[in-house]
């Protein structure tokens, strides 16, 4: 019996690596909006774009992108700035969401379901004010809406004054270790493997909005004092250990826009995504079933 079990156990783990390795994976630069934009796209069907958080780049969605592709046609990219798109031009005017309408006309998507992790959730945000025509439904993880201010919020942005200062004196690896390991933040992430995980891709960070007068613009007024023109079908994804300012904006999403569910993960931190991307997963996939079935 136990070697059936264990021949059952390999035959499984062939399986889904088989199934993973049929997964047609496209990547490419997309020259779009005055910029270069990287990307990567696979699997078909219904579309979800996943938007990563600050200081990173799409390799926040590792444990998800494969994993929706194969039911849904998923796109990652990563942010002007950030990854492997190109920097921004100083003096250049340009938006995150214009960014994102740009990439989705060049991939020929003209409606997706849009995810956004803290900073990306934030760009989300924007985009479904800015054209909620091209919105399937928002599902904000870790949520952010930028113009939001409150105590935890200010907390929140004077670690990037901090950030800036040690980044002059110790130079980046420096500046993104006390990113994750300061006070405000540190009880955000907890689990060895997701602090391991955000390092290896924050390391690649070029810290190019810390040393430049970013010229991006957003959706104004700004987003947080009109959450409630959002009339899309929202999934707001927050944590046990979530950043307070986060928690408050899901909160203030939950309680203005009329068609939104509100989930908490527990003993997760801000990435959730990546602390539990099982459970994670499973919640997400099961509110766009919800959606096909209503």
């Amino acid at each position: 019996m136990k070697k059936l079990l264990t021949l059952f156990f390999l035959l499984s783990i062939s399986f889904l690596t088989i199934c993973s390795k049929n997964i047609n994976i496209e990547n490419g630069i997309a020259e779009v909006n005055g910029t270069k934009l990287y990307y990567e796209v696979a699997g078909s069907g219904t579309a979800i774009v996943l938007i990563h958080g600050n200081g990173g780049d799409c390799r926040h969605w590792d444990y998800q992108f494969e994993s929706f592709a194969q039911n849904y046609k998923v796109i990652r990219y990563d942010v002007r700035g950030f990854g492997k798109s190109a920097l921004p031009v100083l003096d250049e005017n340009y938006s995150y969401h214009d960014d994102l309408k740009a990439l989705l006309q060049h991939l020929g998507v003209s409606k997706a379901h849009i995810c956004g992790l803290s900073m990306g959730c934030g760009i989300a945000v924007d985009f479904a004010l800015a054209y909620p025509e091209m919105c399937s439904s928002l599902i904000a993880v870790g949520p952010w809406a930028f113009g939001y201010n409150s105590q935890a919020a200010k907390e929140m942005f004077s670690v990037m004054g901090k950030i800036s200062s040690i980044l002059t004196e110790k130079g980046e690896k420096a500046a993104y270790d006390y990113w994750i390991e300061n006070p405000v933040f540190k009880n955000s992430f907890k689990n060895r493997n997701t602090v391991a995980h955000m390092k290896k891709v924050g390391y690649d960070y070029s810290f190019w909005h810390f040393t430049n007068k970013d010229p991006n613009f957003f959706v104004k007024p700004w987003a947080s004092t009109q959450i409630n023109k959002i009339s899309l079908p929202i999934l707001i994804i927050t944590s046990e250990y979530d950043l307070e300012a986060c928690k408050e904006v899901a909160d203030l999403m939950e309680q203005n826009i009329k068609e939104s569910k509100k989930v908490i993960i527990t003993d997760a931190g801000h990435c959730m995504n990546i602390d539990k991307p099982s459970e994670f997963n499973k919640i997400v996939l099961g509110f766009f079933s919800e959606l096909s079935n209503n």
